[in-house]
């Protein structure tokens, strides 16, 4: 039945970007008039999953119309993903390539690295194990190190402790942060994310041009983060025209 009320979503936004959830679920129940609160809960639950709508905040809702972030998830990352979940199956664990946020910039870094974060009990274990079959692997490195060694050397892989519930998704089968996580770790890892700190600004508006993004899971990551107040600074700003 989600799939008879995709055929009507488009009409209850048409005229409006984005629409209350009492709104919503009235204009919903005009057209359905034997369904419960739970049933159509149910069904706008399914269809955001399917990326047909978004809950940008609480109790809003809009039809999602960008494509969701879908990075170009590389053989290498696609290897040592793997070679890290054969051995460890159990554990909670991401991994990204610092150049996904180049679509994003100006000015693009000479640079860039494998990131993967592991939970904490797990990962000087994840660290220790990637060391024994690959160069140039670093552990929670901070920006002395960074400036010693990571950034002279052309391959790198950083292994860092992952915040817990993190906000992730899956790709081909591999564990990515979403964008949502990217973005607040910006504001707090400047010795990681140090070629992105004076393009905050431009990198949230093309962002927030190209994707939806979930505001709700931003600042609930932010909150965990303590970082609430710059990442609301940085939603104001790019969404000022």
């Amino acid at each position: 039945m989600a799939e008879v009320l995709e055929k009507y979503i488009s009409r209850y936004f048409k005229g409006n970007e984005r629409l209350p959830k009492q709104r919503l679920v009235e204009s919903i129940k005009k057209d359905f008039p034997s369904w419960s609160d739970n049933t159509i809960n149910m069904y706008l639950s399914k269809l955001k999953k399917q990326g047909v709508i978004n809950a940008p905040s609480r109790g809003v809702y809009e039809v999602d119309r960008f494509s969701p972030f879908q990075p170009n998830i590389s053989t290498t990352l696609k290897r040592i993903f793997n070679k890290v979940k054969r051995e460890f199956p159990y554990i909670t664990f991401c991994i990204w390539d610092t150049v996904w946020l180049n679509d994003f910039m100006r000015h693009q870094p000479f640079k860039h690295y494998v990131v993967m974060e592991v939970e904490k009990d797990a990962s000087e274990s994840v660290f220790t194990f990637l060391t024994e079959t690959t160069r140039n692997v670093f552990f929670n490195p901070g920006e002395e190190i960074f400036d010693r060694y990571i950034n002279n050397q052309d391959e790198v892989i950083i292994v860092k402790n992952m915040v817990s519930e993190s906000p992730l998704i899956e790709k081909e089968k591999i564990i990515i942060p979403a964008l949502e996580k990217l973005l607040v770790d910006m504001l707090i890892d400047t010795a990681l994310f140090s070629a992105q700190q004076n393009e905050k600004e431009f990198i949230m508006r093309s962002v927030v041009g190209k994707y939806t993004l979930n505001e709700l899971k931003m600042r609930r990551y932010a909150v965990r983060r303590n970082r609430e107040r710059e990442i609301d600074e940085l939603i104001n700003i790019s969404l000022a025209k």
